[in-house]
């Protein structure tokens, strides 16, 4: 094993220029001069109120800091990265929030022995001074079927007290009422983990092994033992074995839970997991309570008591009733609390059902005259795309994926499906909003994204009209269209290099005589094989081989020629018809 890389300036300040840098980039904080110990920057507005202080080791973050606002922490106490804070720093605090008119100050401790310890010596001191100061004790660990004389220890649940408490003191409720409030609570409260890697203290080695594909169920927030360690399950079967043991009446350390209950989760992530997985994990954990009868009313999904880099993650859950309820909804400032919904989650409907699709087709438009030279069109650009398949796909391994061929092969074939199940809608603007569609559908690939752009922004000015003027207006839209979205220009080595140049040629439709349209498609189709020849000797500028070395770019682009093979299928088709 080796010490990890960490981004710090150096090992012995982080806490201090940690907590600096919490206090810079959130208003309404300020540090104790001399002391690790964040205080909300209002005390004038705690006078005649409960103070509440909590704190512990460094590497929890947002823990415990995060948490000072109104209607939580007045305060926190940090120590040395997975150390308890000294006393003469805890009592620091305590007299600042003494003397800065609190009626009481309720220190909130999690079940260590060194943070018992020191919390408990600046508690003494602080009576032997006058305080009115007392100290609860949190103690949520469901692991241990057996715990030790140490107990249970202190984990995220803590992060609900805080919550409670706090909204409890700014209430003006009294210390002895907030102690007794707290006490009920902590009876309510289960919290147990999981971990999939270690974690390691800033300038030392990992605090344990966990070898490649194991999890270790239990673990405390300092790398502690678990009680378990197994191959790595899936979320839903790690999370039910997470709340299966903490539900287990033969565990002593177990929550009481029933079908009727109603909990408010915490789904934790302990440093190193992705959001993806805290929210997989979240789905996982309201659906095996609500499989239990357990009625979910809050989840909090995130990192709210962390294990510095530890891939893990805890689940907390209280018991709650209305009034515990009406105490977690009620705000606070605390910048690392959650704004959440005072929405029940158990019992909400979770979909809303989409926009109805537009009618299709056939619904709106019969066929015309000009659907059986559409059928003729269709037919022949699919088969040429067909025939072409194999060709577009040696061009595209050059620049691409290879798959150029491929994408339009599921176009044609999408098509000939259409075509002989669908009736043909003789108006044009229909037509092409409905391939639009049918492209978006079957197609894919950003040639499939292109396609259906350009079809869908020509769409609406064929729907009144199909004369030359009106083709040109839908040409010219639909080639907007795939330069705004698409972001490539004409020499950029794409599909546009034979598009634009016949598009700019079809213009001409909007003052031709009819008679004279079969020869700007010509001339416009033979732009377009211009134009595709013409991308071998262009640096590619957008796409997938933009990121290919000129040099290894020697043939021609396959999307500039697949548009100017369907260009050419086109215009025979139009001439074998005529």
């Amino acid at each position: 094993m080796e010490v990890r890389s960490k981004l710090l300036n150096s090992v012995e300040k982080c806490v201090d220029e940690a907590l600096e840098g919490l206090v810079r980039s959130t208003g309404g904080l300020a540090l104790l001069r001399g002391h690790r110990v964040v205080l909300r920057s209002d005390l004038e507005n705690i006078k005649g109120k409960v103070a509440l202080l909590s704190g512990g080791g460094s590497g929890h973050e947002p823990a415990h800091a995060g948490y000072i606002g109104r209607g939580m922490l007045s305060g926190a106490v940090a120590g040395a990265v997975f150390a308890s804070p000294p006393p003469g720093s805890v009592l620091a605090a305590i007299l600042t929030l003494w003397k800065g008119g609190a009626s009481g100050v309720l220190l909130i401790v999690k079940n260590y022995t060194g943070d018992r310890l020191n919390f408990g010596i600046a508690v003494e001191q602080a009576r032997l001074q006058g305080v009115q100061v007392d100290m609860v004790i949190v103690a949520d660990d469901c692991a241990f079927a057996q715990p030790s004389k140490a107990g249970r220890r202190g984990l995220c649940g803590t992060v609900f007290i805080h919550k409670l408490a706090g909204a409890l003191a700014e209430k003006g409720c009294p210390l002895d009422e907030i102690v007794a409030w707290v006490n009920k609570a902590t009876k309510n409260i289960g919290t147990l983990g999981v971990s999939l890697s270690p974690c390691s203290v800033p300038g030392c080695l990992p605090s344990f092994q966990l070898p490649p594909g194991e999890m270790e169920l239990g673990l405390g927030i300092h790398g502690e033992p678990g009680i378990k360690r197994s191959k790595v399950a899936s979320a839903d079967e790690v999370v039910k074995t997470i709340i299966s043991h903490m539900t287990d009446s033969s565990n002593k350390s177990h929550l009481s839970l029933k079908s009727g209950d109603k909990v408010v989760l915490c789904v934790n992530n302990l440093g190193a997991l992705s959001c993806l997985e805290i929210a997989v994990v979240s789905k996982a954990a309201v659906h095996c309570l609500e499989e239990r009868g357990v009625l979910v009313v809050r989840v909090m999904s995130g990192s709210f008591m962390t294990s510095l880099e530890m891939a893990g993650m805890s689940l907390s859950l209280m018991k709650v009733d209305e009034e515990m309820l009406r105490l977690f909804d009620a705000k606070t400032t605390a910048p690392a609390w959650p704004n959440l919904s005072t929405t029940s989650v158990s019992g909400r409907n979770l979909f809303m059902e989409p926009a109805e699709k537009p009618a299709a087709a056939s619904d709106k438009y019969h066929e015309g005259s000009l659907s059986s030279v559409i059928r003729l069109v269709l037919e022949s650009v699919c088969k040429i795309l067909l025939q072409r398949q194999e060709e577009l796909n040696a061009l595209d391994r050059a620049a691409g994926d290879g798959d150029c061929g491929s994408t339009h092969a599921l176009l044609a074939n999408a098509i000939q499906e259409w075509l002989q199940t669908s009736r043909i809608p003789g108006n044009l603007g229909q037509l092409l909003a409905d391939l639009g569609l049918l492209v978006q559908e079957r197609m894919g690939g950003s040639s499939g994204a292109l396609y259906c752009l350009f079809l869908c922004a020509a769409a609406p000015y064929l729907k009144q009209n199909s004369d030359g003027a009106a083709w040109a207006k839908a040409l010219h839209a639909g080639t907007e269209a795939m330069k705004r979205y698409g972001g490539a220009e004409p020499g950029d080595r794409t599909m546009l290099d034979a598009l634009c140049p016949a598009v700019e040629e079809l213009m001409k439709l909007s003052t031709a005589p009819p008679d004279g349209h079969m020869a700007i498609l010509q001339a416009a189709v033979e732009k377009a094989d211009l134009g595709a020849e013409s991308t071998r000797s262009l640096t590619a500028r957008a796409g997938r081989a933009s990121y290919v070395a000129s040099e290894h770019l020697t043939q021609p682009d396959p999307g500039a020629v697949a548009v100017a093979a369907i260009l050419r299928a086109i215009l025979q088709s139009l001439k074998a018809e005529s």
